[in-house]
């Protein structure tokens, strides 16, 4: 038996995404090994976070990077490195800011529960711009003296209407403000771990959780070398307002492993599945009275891949959305699917192991056949 087995909880097959309460993804092989090899040895741990964020800078193509404890964590230390950069007096400030830079810009429409992150710093959220529309003017208007950064947040908030980020980079130059790109979900693409501190953004924030494939509890910095510096000054061991956040020498060396595989993979591999299990499905289900299914892209994060969204009809299927997704949530192995809107459901191929497109498809049927 498994831990879960002994537990006493069902395994979970993840058609919904690469959410932590999930647990994010599956760590490979190499990734686990890696892991392994580390525990085996004490180290300097200040030294293994240098010379690991020194291979992870060079293999991601930016000046330099920092292992956080997730991405959450990392708009923390992000936050606080924008404030203080390398001045050790202001160290142990947080979150008292009174007199420094405490001031953070988010676009209106980017507003989301991980923002919180900067307001626990210590630091207050300006907001700019409306639901619907930002403009240049409105960036400029909110800069003031205690500006410390412009935080932007990359997935589902972005619309049309914003200010479109290499505006916002124009402005913020401009005025020497820190760009903090939230990119915590923004692979794939690989090359979103570049694109955007080379389009100018100062740092870049990732999940090494989702599809990295990294242990759950990482998350990469990318970015300006004096900014990433500050931000180890602030994170563990440091008794600073990082402290909290530990990384351990095995999460720093699995996180290592999983870029080093992830720029490596060939990513037609990822869209092909993705693509041949949606038509799958769609085909499948099409062909059952009261289901609607069709091709949905990007998925829920912006991700360039497709997932099915399948509508149910109750009068012709003869059961509810809601009765599908809670008899998908309590068999064995439980299957985890995204709600949408009143009769709707998103299945998404992105977490799925080989073979579990077929287990959800059949289940699925046999839900609806009684």
């Amino acid at each position: 038996m498994n831990i879960y087995e002994t537990l006493g909880i069902r395994p979970v097959i993840n058609a919904q995404a690469t959410l932590t309460r999930l647990g994010g993804s599956l760590m490979p092989p190499d990734v686990l090994d890696a892991m392994t090899a580390a525990a085996r040895s004490f180290i300097d741990l200040e030294e293994l976070q240098l010379r690991i964020g020194e291979r992870i800078a060079e293999l991601t193509h930016n000046e330099a990077a920092y292992v956080s404890s997730g991405a959450a964590a990392g708009l923390v230390l992000a936050t606080a490195a924008c404030i203080t950069g390398l001045d050790a007096n202001l160290i142990h400030t947080f979150p008292q800011l009174e007199g420094l830079k405490n001031e953070v810009i988010v676009h209106r429409s980017h507003r989301n529960g991980y923002d919180y992150t900067i307001t626990q710093v210590g630091a207050r959220i300006v907001e700019i711009g409306e639901l619907d529309k930002t403009t240049r003017v409105d960036f400029e208007r909110a800069i003031t003296p205690k500006t410390a950064a412009f935080f932007w947040f990359q997935g589902a908030m972005n619309s049309p209407g914003e200010l479109p980020l290499p505006e916002v980079i124009d402005v913020a130059r401009a005025h020497n403000i820190p760009v903090v790109v939230d990119a915590a979900a923004q692979l794939p693409p690989a090359s979103n771990l570049w694109n955007y501190t080379q389009a100018g953004a100062d740092l870049a924030i990732f999940s090494g959780g989702k599809d990295l494939r990294g242990p759950q509890s990482t998350g990469l910095i990318l970015g300006r070398r004096d900014l990433i510096e500050a931000c180890r000054t602030h994170g563990n061991p440091n008794q600073s307002i990082g402290r909290p956040m530990k990384v351990g020498k095995e999460e720093m060396a699995g996180v290592l492993a999983a870029v080093e595989r992830y720029v490596n993979l060939d990513p037609a591999v990822l869209e092909n599945y993705c693509e041949n299990t949606v038509n799958l499905w769609c085909d499948s289900l099409n062909a059952v009275s009261g289901f609607a299914a069709q091709r949905s892209f990007p998925n829920e994060a912006g991700q360039p891949l497709p997932r099915c969204q399948l509508v149910i009809d109750p009068r012709k299927a003869g059961i509810s959305r809601d009765a599908v997704v809670d008899a998908l949530a309590e068999g064995t192995p439980s299957i985890m699917v995204e709600p949408v809107g009143d009769s709707g459901l998103y299945l998404n191929p992105m977490t799925l192991e080989a073979g579990e497109e077929k287990i959800v498809l059949d289940r699925l049927l046999a839900i609806v056949a009684g």
